[in-house]
């Protein structure tokens, strides 16, 4: 190959081998013989205190490392280049994903190493599975430890001689569910090297198009109608063919969308389609740009919302019930909660049949997640039989009778079953399908339905009463809390046990209930124990704003729905209510402001802190687990004015790819957990992370969604409508002008810095500059015994303690006093509240 036909990168110790071109990845399905699993609920499998490793193995991760572990790796296949990866900042070829069934997976990369002269440089080779390294065709390092979503890193001595160096990589992992599945190569120590990865086209031809591709964006952070177009920071040397794929998360049931564009000479922006085209829902682009043979792919994300199309605005839930169960019926993503909704109206037929076919492989083949569409099925099949055709109805019921109902059953999946929503799930199902079939025998338990109904009825009790003393293990989770009331739903109007339906219900309202105090005009602003940037983003189109249509009157719809249509059903056909009070809590638009704090989870371990006004609104979790490594935890969250998607978010970047799969993520969690103390309307995030997370924390800060920007070195100022927000720093705040999160993001330089939180409105300040100017002098100091200290021209001194206190001249507030039911005030007067949950547990007690 003609030396300028190379993509070339100087490669300096400290930087990662980044460029490479990789063959397709090779899978094969991994089953083992069906046997059972010991295991529980378990409420902390996220805090793990070693990088996040999850320890519950299953059966075939076992046989795996059995066969393959400490072994000479032996591929499958051969490498033959299909494509090319690009690092795009990114220290890892990563091509994690989501694997619904055990599949064993390996892959070939390969690039060129040039050097000066015949040398030897060491290297620090990493993977999560098992890998191999050949320069110049020799063996020089091998990984075979196969440990689920844990790091194996060695240095390594490559011996290199002087030109060019063919350097390949194969690595291999058994996928389960949310994988891992990268290797790493980073350059310890050598002399003038540089990367350079074959290429198809000229160098400087292909380093252009990398280029484009790294400061390409979206043109807008969200779209609710109009052109959904991509804009480059330089024009297009030459025509360039653009290849989008539009998919949805790993949940999605339906099929990728396709694009094809052409980028003429001299444009720097190209339009994908019109908003009306995509699917409501924040989704995934995988843009690919062509010049002659070389072709490169970077994904994208984007909120998509049709504003236009939206249900009408209703105090009368009746109406907004018909409107939910008619959107998801024919707007809705095409699985199972659709077919309930179209079942529900009356719109069964060769359509609402197809679709259920659609789903039916996935439940009877125990996809992970299959429990998602199993609850909805059951419900469709208990309640609207004649609707469904006579021989998708016999299948269905041929998936009910052999689906596995709990880890004591056999079977060889890798469906989750330990977290709070999963469990519920299972044992719903169990309950329902026994119900349903009391007298047909289960294939893989061997029980009669009877049996299993209450089998599934003794777990759903101790369900419950795990609920009714920890409630949510995930706070505040907005992908999360679907899933919860998807099971509660269905066991409040379906369970033949009375007390399982009371119960149920109970739990459904005391989760409406935390939305409700938990929201800012109906959109959910809060720390969150589980955050993905798909569930983060957007705010319009998640389930919780539907949600919140229904329940309280205010929020929209978008595609993707888990629990809205049984939670309307609940409403109109069994007798479900919510106390009227919380609607204007939901949405508050009097003068004045609600401080909440309350605890969430097993021990109490999230204190959670929210302030509101009908200006903006902030929420964090105190005390918890800092300096940790983290997982999916939002620690802050804040919104402004009345746009939902005028929000703000700090968190320190699990990894520094974009749209990618790490938990945490880059948006999602947070590679290590700061300190965080609020005081109403005050906050302080502090962060000291571990040297190998990336060396930066940010924050989510989507300028065109704001009416007013101030940047100042330290200090950034932003108004939208009549909220304000005042952010300083610990250093000079860095801005992105380029990628992805342009004009989104701000950086914090550095492995330890500290911001300061402080909201106001424009009624109290004025206006922003004189809010600015008030706030002038604000800072943090760290005084002796780890105490931090702000001075507020409002609060006054406000000490922070290292035991997560927060004391002021007006009160003392210690987050392990809080309380499960929580405290809520309403201010200036300082009244407490008593919140519907309350009345009803009094009522209760006066009762007995």
């Amino acid at each position: 190959m003609a030396r300028d036909m190379y993509l070339t990168h100087p490669l300096k110790p400290g930087q990662a081998v980044g460029h490479w071109q990789l063959g397709d990845i090779h899978e094969e399905r991994y089953d083992v013989p069906d046997r059972t699993m010991e295991g529980k609920m378990d409420a902390f499998f996220f805090l793990t205190k070693d990088r996040n490793f999850i320890p519950h193995q299953y059966a075939c991760r076992t046989d795996f490392i059995e066969q393959y572990r400490g072994k000479a790796p032996r591929p499958t296949t051969r490498f033959e280049p299909t494509r090319v990866w690009l690092p795009f900042g990114s220290p890892r070829v990563d091509l994690s994903g989501f694997w619904f069934r055990a599949t064993r997976v390996e892959c070939w990369a390969r690039t060129t190493i040039d050097s000066p002269c015949d040398q030897v440089a060491r290297f620090s080779f990493a993977t999560c599975g098992g890998a191999f390294l050949e320069a110049n065709g020799r063996r020089v390092a091998v990984l075979t430890r196969y440990q689920r979503n844990f790091e194996e890193r060695i240095e390594i001595e490559v011996p290199l001689k002087a030109g060019r160096n063919e350097v390949r990589v194969w690595f291999a992992d058994l996928c389960e569910r949310d994988a891992r599945y990268y290797f790493s190569l980073e350059l310890i120590a050598g002399e003038g090297l540089s990367v350079g990865m074959p290429s198809a086209i000229d160098g400087a031809r292909a380093l252009a198009l990398e280029s484009m591709l790294e400061g390409m964006r979206f043109e807008r952070s969200s779209y609710g109608r109009g052109e959904v177009a991509i804009v480059f920071d330089n024009p297009a040397a030459g025509t360039l063919d653009v290849h989008v794929e539009v998919r949805g998360d790993f949940m999605s049931t339906e099929d990728t969308l396709e694009f094809h564009r052409k980028l003429p000479v001299g444009a720097n922006r190209v339009v994908v389609a019109d908003t009306g085209e995509l699917p409501a829902d924040f989704r995934h682009f995988d843009i690919t740009l062509r010049d002659g043979d070389f072709l490169a792919t970077r994904v994208l994300g984007v909120e998509i919302c049709h504003l236009d199309e939206q249900p009408p605005a209703s105090a009368d839930i009746k109406v907004r019930v018909q409107a939910v169960l008619d959107h998801v019926a024919e707007r809705g993503e095409r699985d199972m909660v659709a077919v309930l909704a179209r079942l529900a109206v009356n719109r069964g037929g060769p359509e609402t049949d197809r679709i259920i076919e659609t789903c039916l492989p996935i439940i009877g083949d125990c996809h992970d997640c299959a429990d998602f569409l199993l609850v909805p099925l059951l419900w469709s099949r208990i309640v609207w039989p004649e609707r469904i055709a006579p021989e998708t109805r016999a299948r269905m019921d041929e998936v009910i009778l052999r689906f596995r109902y709990w880890m004591d059953e056999p079977g060889n999946d890798v469906m989750w079953y330990f977290s709070e929503n999963h469990a519920l799930l299972f044992h719903t199902a169990c309950h329902l399908a026994g119900t349903l079939f009391r007298d047909a025998t289960f294939t893989r338990s061997g029980r009669k339905g009877r049996e299993q109904a209450e089998i599934g009825r003794h777990r759903l009790l101790e369900w419950l009463t795990h609920f009714e003393a920890c409630e949510m293990a995930e706070w505040n989770s907005a992908p999360y809390f679907p899933i919860d009331l998807k099971g509660l739903c269905a066991l409040y109007a379906l369970s033949p046990d009375a007390t399982i339906r009371e119960r149920s219900g109970a739990a459904i309202r005391r989760l409406l209930e935390i939305m409700s105090l938990s929201s800012h005009h109906g959109m959910m602003t809060a720390s969150q124990g589980r955050s993905y940037e798909h569930t983060l983003r957007p705010g319009r189109t998640l389930e919780l704003s539907g949600i919140s249509y229904l329940a309280f009157g205010t929020g929209s719809l978008g595609r993707r729905f888990h629990a809205l249509p049984q939670l309307a059903l609940c409403f109109a056909e069994h007798g479900l209510t919510v106390d009227p009070d919380l609607a204007a809590i939901a949405d508050l638009k009097r003068a004045g402001s609600y401080e909440w704090r309350y605890k969430q989870g097993e021990n109490g371990i999230a204190s959670l802190y929210h302030f509101k006004s009908k200006d903006y609104a902030l929420g964090s979790i105190a005390a918890y687990r800092w300096g940790e490594w983290g997982y999916q935890e939002t620690v802050l969250h804040l919104r402004l004015g009345e746009r939902p998607e005028s929000q703000i978010w700090i968190n320190h970047p699990g990894e520094v790819i974009h749209s990618g799969y790490g938990r945490p993520s880059y948006w999602g969690g947070c590679g290590t957990v700061p300190r965080v103390h609020q005081y109403r309307s005050l906050a302080v995030v502090e962060f000291n992370v571990y040297s190998m997370q990336p060396d930066f924390t940010h924050a989510w800060l989507p300028e065109a969604e704001m009416d007013e920007v101030i940047r100042d070195g330290n200090r950034i100022l932003v108004r939208s409508g009549d909220g304000l927000c005042l952010l300083v720093a610990s250093a000079p705040f860095g801005s992105v002008t380029r990628g992805p999160a342009a004009g989104c993001e701000v950086r914090l330089p550095g492995h330890i810095g500290r911001w300061i939180v402080r909201l106001s409105d424009v009624a109290t300040e004025g206006g922003l500059e004189a809010f600015g100017r008030r706030f002038a002098d604000l800072a943090a100091e760290k005084r002796d015994n780890d105490i931090i200290v702000i001075h507020d021209p409002d609060f006054g001194l406000v000490a922070c303690g290292p035991d997560g206190v927060v004391r002021t001249a007006r009160e003392v507030i210690d987050p392990k006093s809080w309380t499960l039911s929580g405290e809520l005030k309403a201010l200036p007067e300082g009244r407490r509240v008593t919140l519907p949950s309350r009345h009803k547990k009094e009522e209760q007690l006066k009762i007995a």
